[in-house]
């Protein structure tokens, strides 16, 4: 990653990443399941987990207040199957990222194996509000705020 993304408060949406990448690395210390984070616009991100074995019903995607949680859980397989090996992961897996206020999930999809969560902070609202201008403590409508004229 380059430095101008660790710079940027936009990206991830994290108050502060760093922290966040010692945090997730904490939470899953066995890297389970693996994931990348691409700044996708300018205001726009992408998490993207390797779920492969999972279907979008073993699948759960939560805001729990502050955090994005997904969680896996594959259904119990048929018990007349026997493996003479088991490469791929089939156990259960939580993952936990902290959410900057004002971020949102745009949505979710399952593809190929991967599965991409899009994250959006919308733009701020430009609100622009008229401030009424008060004389000894009484508002003073149009009209009523003239200038005395020194003579």
């Amino acid at each position: 990653m380059s430095s101008r993304l660790f710079g940027s408060p936009l990206f991830l949406g994290f108050d502060h990443l760093e922290q966040m990448l010692e945090r997730a690395s904490k939470t899953a210390a066995d890297g389970y399941p693996p994931y990348n984070i691409e700044q996708t616009g300018p205001n726009a991100l992408r998490i993207t987990l390797a779920v492969a074995g999972f279907t979008m019903d073993d699948l759960q995607i939560t805001e729990e207040d502050n955090q994005l949680v997904i969680r896996g859980r594959q259904a119990e397989e048929a018990q007349n199957r026997v493996f003479l090996h088991r490469g791929i992961a089939a156990r259960q897996f939580q993952r936990a990222f902290v959410l900057a206020e004002g971020i949102t999930v745009k949505g979710a999809w399952l593809d190929s194996g991967l599965l991409h969560i899009d994250l959006v902070r919308p733009e701020p609202e430009v609100r622009v509000r008229s401030i009424p201008i008060t004389g000894n403590g009484k508002e003073v409508g149009p009209g009523d705020g003239k200038i005395a004229q020194q003579g």
